[in-house]
C-alpha cells in the first residue's frame, strides 16, 4: 500500500517492534481532558477532549477483532481418523484466539458519535493474501468497516459513579473522546459446543448440583459412556472460562496496537457487566439494552441477547434448545460453514478437506439437545449455573495529555510513539 497518503505515524505503526509493544505496554489513563481533582497525582488537562480519527479507530478494532484469513482447524485427532476434526465452528480466524475454534464472541463499541456493532466471527477470509505479499491494509480496513453496524446516534451512557463502575475508573473510563471496545460471549452457545465435544468423544454430564443422571439418556448409551459422566458445574465453568480467553485476547491484541500507534488507553474490567448490558433495573440506564431475565432461584439477572443482533442460543432466541443445537450445526456444516464443501479456505484441496468432516447425524443432535434441553428446564436457563451471555473485559483508547505524565513521570512514562503521536497523526488544523 501506498503509505505517503495517510499520516506518517501509520507508517511508523506498521513497523513497530513487537517486542517493543510487549515492554512498553502499560495503563496509560489520563486523556486530554481528563481531570483527578484531589490525592497525590491530582491534575487538569489545560486540553479538550480529542477523538480518535476514523482512520484510527479502524485500526484499533481490526488488531482487537479483525479478521485473518482462513482458520486451519483443528488438524488431527485420533477418534475422527480419517475424518478431519469437526468441532470448530467458523471458517475465518481472528486477531485473537478461540478454544478449538468455536469463536462465539462479537465485538461492540462506542464513542461521541453512537454506539455499535462489528460482527467479524462468521467472517471469511475478508482479504487473502499470497505468502509472498503484503497485507493490503486499504482493503483490510476497507472490508472491517462495511462489516459496521450503528446501533444508536449517542455514546453509551454509564454513570461514572458506583455501583455503575468502580471507584477507580469514575474519572477516565467512556469519557469523551474515547472508543469503549465492548466485546461480548455467547455461553450459551459455547456450551452447546462443549456439549458437542463431549458426545464426538463419548463423554456425557450428570447434574452434580441436584445430583441427578439425566433422564433419557440411556438411549444414547452407545454414543456416551454413562458410568463416568462428568459434572454440569464443571463444564459450565469450562464454558464461561473458555469464553473469557476470548474476551480477554481480544482487548489485548487491541491494547498491543495501542502502543504502536501512540494512543493511550487500557484493559480493564471494572464497569458492572449488568449494567453494560442492560440488566442494571434502572431504566435511565439501558446499557446494550439486552433482554434479561430474572426468578427467584437465581442470585442475579440473566441476560441473553440483543434481538436481532447478537442473540445467545438459547431461549427466548429459540424455542427450545434442540432448535439451538440445530442451529449451532447449521453454522458448522451449512453454507458458508468451516465444514461445507463450497466454503473456500487455505487448504490446495480444500472442498475435500472440509467435505471429510462427520456430519452430525439426528441422533447425535437429539443427544446432545437431551442434555442442554434438561439444564434449562431444571435451572430456567441455559447455562444453568453461569450466564447465558457474559462480559469481563474492556479496552479503552484514547488520546494522552503527556503534561501530566512529564509532571509527575521520571523519563520512560511513555513510548517514542506517543511523544509524537499529534504530529505523526494529526495536522495542526485538525488539533
Amino acid at each position: 500500500m501506498d503509505t505517503s497518503i495517510y499520516p506518517p505515524g501509520l507508517k511508523t505503526a506498521l513497523e513497530f517492534p513487537l517486542v517493543e509493544a510487549l515492554f512498553g505496554r502499560r495503563a496509560r489513563r489520563f486523556s486530554l481532558g481528563a481531570s483527578i481533582p484531589d490525592g497525590p497525582l491530582a491534575f487538569t488537562s489545560r486540553h479538550q477532549p480529542f477523538p480518535l480519527s476514523e482512520l484510527e479507530r479502524m485500526m484499533v478494532l481490526t488488531a482487537a477483532a479483525g479478521n485473518t484469513g482462513w482458520h486451519h482447524m483443528i488438524t488431527r485427532h485420533a477418534r475422527y481418523a480419517p475424518h478431519l476434526s469437526n468441532y470448530s465452528a467458523a471458517a475465518g480466524g481472528r486477531t485473537f484466539p478461540s478454544a478449538a475454534g468455536f469463536h462465539t464472541s462479537e465485538i461492540f463499541f462506542t464513542n461521541d458519535d453512537g454506539i455499535y456493532f462489528f460482527p467479524t466471527r462468521d467472517a471469511h477470509a475478508l482479504v487473502e493474501r499470497q505468502a509472498d505479499e503484503k497485507i493490503n491494509l486499504d482493503a483490510l480496513l476497507e472490508a472491517h468497516r462495511q462489516r459496521i453496524r450503528k446501533l444508536a446516534n449517542h455514546r453509551l451512557y454509564i454513570p461514572p459513579a458506583e455501583p455503575y463502575m468502580e471507584g477507580h475508573n469514575t474519572w477516565c473510563v467512556n469519557r469523551p473522546g474515547s472508543l469503549l471496545i465492548i466485546p461480548v460471549a455467547d455461553i450459551a452457545q459455547h456450551m452447546i459446543a462443549n456439549l458437542c465435544f463431549l458426545v464426538q468423544n463419548g463423554y456425557c454430564i450428570y447434574d452434580d448440583v441436584n445430583h441427578e443422571q439425566i433422564p433419557g439418556l440411556e438411549k444414547f448409551k452407545h454414543l456416551v459412556n454413562l458410568d463416568e459422566p462428568f459434572p454440569l458445574t464443571f463444564i459450565e465453568q469450562y464454558s464461561l472460562t473458555e469464553s473469557t480467553a476470548e474476551l480477554s485476547t481480544c482487548c489485548y491484541a487491541g491494547m498491543l496496537m495501542l502502543q504502536a500507534m501512540g494512543l493511550g488507553g487500557w484493559m480493564f474490567d471494572g464497569m458492572d457487566r449488568h449494567v453494560v448490558l442492560g440488566a442494571s433495573g434502572n431504566p435511565e440506564v439501558p446499557g446494550l439494552g439486552f433482554r434479561y431475565d430474572t426468578d427467584e432461584r437465581w442470585s442475579l439477572p440473566n441476560p441473553t441477547g440483543l434481538p436481532g443482533v447478537f442473540e445467545a442460543f438459547c431461549p427466548p432466541h429459540y424455542p427450545n434448545l434442540r432448535a439451538a443445537v440445530e442451529a449451532f450445526a447449521k453454522r458448522k456444516f451449512g453454507v458458508g460453514g468451516p465444514f461445507h464443501p463450497d466454503t473456500k479456505g487455505p487448504w490446495k484441496e480444500s472442498a475435500k478437506i472440509r467435505a471429510s468432516a462427520e456430519i452430525h447425524s439426528e441422533e447425535f443432535k437429539d443427544c446432545v439437545a437431551l442434555m442442554a434441553q434438561y439444564i434449562y428446564d431444571r435451572f430456567g436457563k441455559f447455562p444453568g449455573t453461569v450466564p447465558s451471555v457474559f462480559i469481563l473485559t474492556y479496552l479503552q483508547a484514547h488520546h494522552l495529555d503527556l503534561e501530566f505524565y512529564d509532571h509527575y513521570f521520571q523519563p520512560g512514562a511513555y513510548l517514542e510513539t506517543h511523544a509524537q503521536h499529534m504530529a505523526n497523526w494529526h495536522s495542526a488544523e485538525e488539533m
